[in-house]
């Protein structure tokens, strides 16, 4: 690897390094898993990505197979950030605004920006970007889009793909693409071209033309709101147009390589009242949730009995000043974020009705001590994230499941059935609202037992989650945690089309091999024998 090393420092602006410390570091990410990178670069530019994924395809094209993994803030939970060939650092270098529209209400940014950095920057002008992803002071934008995240208030505002405008990025020729809604003059232009774009568009339209009714099937497999699982061959073509971005979106960097997005963004009152909910019965969810939901609530959060009593176990004086109903089997955080006070007092109003019929408990806070006093209570789940229990740890597996509300129930009871059968039982949190549920079982990865138990929970998880026209994956990504299970979600039919699509955009494997195509042999291979959470202990989750 010296010669490459010495090879890509001479034409990179960014630092190149073969380091064995910093190897060992990138050998990690927010996941289970480990694979060693053979060369870190640290891009300066876009023109450093384009030079560096040229070079691993001019090898490819003499049998020479160099993978290429970009990075940002290495939160990936599914094994989507680490690779064994050449890792791109994003976050070092190309982490800027490169326009911010106020006005007009869009901004023009680099991947390796941070959300916690966008977010100062936003708030200032009293505008955010909605779907923030775990983590915010290591997440970075282009992870984000790259997985298609949600957030916290993704019930009222939608997943990432909802406010990409736009994206340029480096295809796997080292080819720079610009993506946008293409009319049948602009598409048979791009149809003309005698470049790897052009191929892409050319096999892409036939692909999607023979097999329009199919897919369309297949999208119907996911009742649930948010599925970010695959490919997205299901909006590519849509309304008379034609666009990549919907598939570049949660690809994971393995169709391309993301270096610039221009966003949508959203005002932002920080005005907002917060009432937190403890029912008495998990069962009441059936009636709460549909009416909660139609007072269009902009959070609408979760956490159970479980979450509360591990917590209580780890830290017994954590929620000494958060008052609830603490036998409650389930507690609901309601944000509204209105920006007429009086609409947010109507709805309130409306709430405490369906509350007061439910016979539950709640609170009301709407000044900025109050509200921070409630999400202590969400925000506990953290604790159990970070906190070792012996040499055991909480680790993510299957932690990101959506199911259609009218379900999220039942799929709840067939969890804890699930996590029963090991010996366990599931603390669980999320976006009710939306049916996204997470949770991580406390295992200890050197025990082989406790290494078997996390493939009987995922088995377990995801064929529950499938039964209920739910998604494997809300908005965390596949990576090469869940590339066993996409076949799952869709049927084999279909995943050997979203085969097709990664064959076309990168005909030689060179971007991100392994995430979104690994079997479960190659995942157990990778697979840890101890967990940690490390850098990530002083930023718990916030979503």
């Amino acid at each position: 690897m010296n010669k490459i090393t010495h090879y890509l420092q001479e034409h990179l602006l960014g630092e190149v390094t073969a380091s064995p410390d910093v190897r060992r570091h990138f050998a990690h990410d927010g996941s289970v898993l480990q694979l060693a990178p053979a060369v870190v670069v640290y891009p300066r530019n876009e023109n450093d990505v384009r030079k560096t994924v040229r070079f691993a395809w001019q090898l490819a094209e003499r049998g020479k197979i160099l993978p290429v993994t970009v990075r940002g803030g290495g939160t990936s939970t599914v094994g989507s950030a680490i690779g064994s060939g050449i890792i791109l650092v994003l976050g070092a270098h190309m982490n800027r605004i490169q326009e911010l529209n106020v006005k007009k209400h869009f901004m023009v940014v680099q991947p390796g920006l941070t959300y916690n950095i966008l977010e100062q920057v936003l708030y200032s002008h009293e505008l955010f970007l909605p779907p923030c992803p775990v983590l915010p002071s290591y997440a970075t934008v282009g992870g984000g889009i790259a997985t298609n995240a949600v957030g916290e208030r993704s019930l009222k505002y939608g997943a990432t793909n909802h406010y990409v405008k736009s994206l340029r990025a480096v295809l796997s020729n080292g080819e720079i693409i610009e993506t946008e809604p293409l009319g049948k003059k602009e598409l048979n232009h791009k149809l003309g071209l005698q470049t790897l774009e052009g191929e892409i568009y050319r096999s892409l339209d036939k692909l999607l033309e023979e097999n329009a009714e199919f897919i369309n099937r297949g999208r119907q497999s996911i009742k649930a709101r948010f599925g970010s699982v695959g490919y997205n061959l299901f909006d590519v073509k849509k309304n008379n147009e034609f666009d990549l971005a919907p598939l570049l979106i949660g690809s994971e960097g393995t169709l391309g390589a993301i270096v610039e997005a221009t966003l949508d963004i959203e005002p932002f009152n920080q005005k907002t009242a917060l009432v937190l909910i403890s029912l008495d019965e998990l069962g009441d969810l059936y009636e709460v949730l549909p009416r909660i939901l139609e007072l269009k609530p902009s959070m609408l959060d979760m956490l159970n009995l479980s979450a509360i009593k591990q917590v209580k176990k780890l830290n017994p004086n954590q929620l000494n000043d958060v008052s609830l109903r603490e036998e409650a089997p389930i507690h609901l955080f309601v944000e509204f974020d209105d920006l007429k006070e009086s609409d947010q007092k109507k709805s309130i109003a409306k709430l405490q009705k369906i509350v007061d019929k439910a016979g539950a408990w709640y609170e009301i806070a709407k000044d900025t001590n109050g509200k921070e006093r409630l999400l202590k209570l969400r925000d506990s789940v953290s604790t159990i994230l970070i906190q070792p229990q012996g040499q055991a740890r909480a680790v993510p597996v299957a932690e990101d499941i959506c199911v259609p509300v009218d379900r999220l129930v039942e799929f709840m009871n067939k969890a804890e059935t699930v996590y029963n059968e090991v010996g366990l039982m599931p603390a669980m949190w999320g976006h009710a609202g939306s049916g996204v549920v997470r949770m991580q079982p406390v295992l200890d990865l050197g025990q082989t037992g406790d290494r078997q138990k996390l493939f009987k929970l995922q088995d377990g998880l995801y064929a529950a989650a499938v039964q209920l026209g739910g998604s494997i994956s809300a908005g965390s990504g596949d990576g090469r945690i869940r590339a066993p299970y996409i076949s799952w979600q869709y049927g084999e039919e279909l995943y050997q089309l979203m085969l097709q699509v990664k064959k076309i955009f990168d005909p030689h494997g060179i971007l991100n091999p392994g995430v979104k195509t690994a079997t479960l042999d190659e995942v157990k291979r990778l697979l840890r024998t101890a967990y940690d959470s490390g850098r990530f202990a002083d930023h718990p989750s916030r979503s």
